[in-house]
């Protein structure tokens, strides 16, 4: 975000030892809560050729990407995980379907062919996925259904959003379940 042209864009290296490293890792830290509390529609270069290039998509990103870290780490400390409120997780599956997935740069490698509906009940969201070997799923979002599915995920929007995010989720899979392969998070 600091480079929004992307030129001169570098990852940065983190320094050896725990307690230099911790204190780097907070510097980074502040440095990204400061660009956030620029305008969401701030210049920001993006690597991900789908997003908008803006420091709106950075946060996005970011939310969802920590959501599912914090997932993962209470899940190994064997606590219970926070819930997420339904306009969260619902935000997080549209962003799987309809930017990390769909923009998949390489559909060759899969073979599924079907149709996936997918249901947050709570935030009151569909998104239909029409799959075709060796192609970018077509989307369809709203209330609308445009064809029968073969495979339904369904259930709050927090259950959806960790079953597709490939977390433990009480959301009710039913039907070809194959067909969630080409929807795995890259």
């Amino acid at each position: 975000m600091a480079d929004p042209s992307g030129e001169h864009v570098r990852a940065g290296t983190p320094p050896d030892g725990w307690e230099p490293l911790l204190d780097w890792w907070d510097e980074r830290r502040a440095e990204l809560r400061a660009a956030f509390d620029t305008p969401a529609d701030t210049p920001a270069w993006q690597p991900f050729p789908s997003y908008d290039p803006v420091v709106a998509s950075w946060a996005r990103r970011q939310a969802h990407e920590a959501a599912m870290h914090r997932v993962d780490a209470e899940l190994a400390l064997g606590r219970q995980t926070v819930p997420f409120p339904p306009g969260f997780a619902a935000d997080g599956v549209d962003e799987l379907l309809t930017m990390l997935v769909y923009r998949r740069a390489d559909w060759s490698e899969f073979t599924a062919k079907g149709s996936v509906l997918v249901h947050a009940e709570d935030a009151g969201r569909l998104w239909s996925v029409r799959l075709a070997p060796g192609e970018a799923p077509q989307y369809s979002a709203g209330a609308e259904q445009p064809f029968e599915p073969a495979l339904t995920v369904e259930g709050t929007a927090d259950e959806v959003y960790r079953a597709l995010w490939r977390r433990p989720s009480a959301a009710k899979v039913t039907g070809e379940t194959a067909l969630l392969e080409p929807l795995t998070p890259p």
